[in-house]
């Protein structure tokens, strides 16, 4: 197994300490695996094997721990004295009323306590409810283009000679592990990919919110795909559908797009006016998981690809912890503002620069804002890579391996 240590160091921060750990995340985003590379470290500190309890609930083997109370019996029957053990329940939304039992886990016996979960809900009302203020929440991501490169290294044990062209391979893969373990063709990549798709579907959002219209969900699911990266509302879905003589109402919009964003197949990035210091409530942007989620649905289409360029940015901003923003300043719109601490930073995407009317585009709206926070222009251009007034020009591969922006 390779070690996501972005994760790991975060999660190293917490051992032992009296919060709930909770790793939520896409499907077949890499949440099992951490959970087992923080065992091996238990193992190489020195705990027993004995005193590690892992449950993956997706197992035919724990079919049967499926309420809080057989999985509090569970877990009473595996501890047998006074000593410290560590419990990881992978998948823990599949156990009926889970928090009733991991709260009282915490209170009944000598614990350290790590949970998975591939729906955003699991922290919402339940742990509200049960565990407020004793639980930390890491996101997981599916691999960065940095980890992308680090899988391979490791399973063809070859130097990387040419990012770029690393990166055109990134852009059509996408970043689920499990299609870096092995040689993939695109066309068996995207038969994964919509396998994982058809589970999240299925298991995060229809039976979880009890969808009974799987076919419209699926319609407004390709309606985001095919404006990734636009600006658009429930309206702009209604009208489509409309269009098309479908009626469909803005409250089951609603309900579809938080179940969506609830299973990660979706991020809603809400608008933040610069001048006015405000959260927009309409014309959000939506992007999605992960780029393959998109080809594996719609097929590879060309003509998204500055949608797509502007997904890989988004998730690697909220993979380093910022909070991320589409930015407006007057009629001028920056694709965006991400802020972590009292840090901050703008980033335009483009696909390249090839006018001067692009280029006047991308760096205007930066030009304008006079604060001392770094600003980029991303883009898949090679050569032309000119910085203007302190605004840095970078290839996204490059902008995507900086230490730190």
């Amino acid at each position: 197994m390779i070690k996501r240590e972005i994760y790991l160091k975060h999660l190293r921060n917490f051992i032992d300490k009296p919060f709930i750990k909770v790793l939520t995340g896409l499907r077949r985003s890499g949440k099992s695996t951490i959970l087992k590379l923080l065992c091996d470290e238990f193992k190489i500190k020195g705990v027993a094997e004995g005193n590690i309890i892992f449950i993956n609930f997706e197992s035919f083997e724990f079919t049967e721990v499926d309420k809080a109370d057989k999985l509090y019996k569970f877990i009473q029957s595996r501890i047998l004295n006074n000593q410290r053990y560590y419990i990881l329940l992978d998948e823990i939304q599949e156990v009926v009323g889970w928090e009733k039992a991991v709260n009282s886990f915490l209170v009944d016996f000598n614990v350290d306590v790590y949970i998975t979960g591939s729906n955003s809900r699991l922290l919402s009302s339940e742990l509200a409810t049960y565990l407020a203020g004793r639980y930390i929440e890491i996101h997981i991501n599916t691999l960065s283009f940095a980890e992308y490169l680090l899988f391979k290294r490791e399973r063809t044990h070859e130097q990387i000679t040419n990012r770029y062209h690393e990166f055109d391979y990134f852009l059509r893969m996408g970043g689920f592990p499990v299609l870096h373990t092995g040689e993939y063709t695109y066309e068996t990549a995207y038969k994964v990919v919509f396998d994982i798709y058809s589970s999240a579907i299925l298991r995060d959002t229809v039976q979880r919110y009890n969808i009974r219209d799987v076919e419209l969900l699926e319609r407004v699911v390709k309606f985001v795909f095919d404006n990734i990266g636009n600006k658009f509302s429930a309206k702009n879905i209604a009208d489509y559908f409309k269009n098309q003589f479908r009626k469909i109402d803005l409250n089951t919009i609603y309900n579809y797009l938080n179940a969506l964003e609830g299973a990660f197949i979706i991020y809603r990035i809400p608008r933040y006016d610069i001048k006015g210091k405000e959260i927009l409530k309409t014309n959000e942007k939506y992007f999605v998981g992960d780029q393959s989620l998109l080809y594996a649905v719609m097929g590879f289409k060309d003509r998204l690809i500055s949608g797509v360029l502007e997904n890989i940015v988004m998730l690697e901003l909220i993979g380093r912890g910022y909070r991320v923003f589409v930015g407006k300043s007057g009629d001028k719109e920056i694709d965006f503002i991400a802020e972590r601490n009292e840090m901050k930073v703008y980033v335009q995407v483009a696909y390249k620069m090839t006018e001067p009317s692009t280029i006047d585009r991308e760096f205007r709206p930066l030009l304008e804002i006079r604060d001392h926070h770094p600003k980029y222009i991303v883009t898949m251009d090679e050569l032309w890579k000119d910085n203007i007034e302190g605004i840095r020009h970078k290839h996204i591969a490059d902008f995507l391996l900086l230490d730190d922006f």
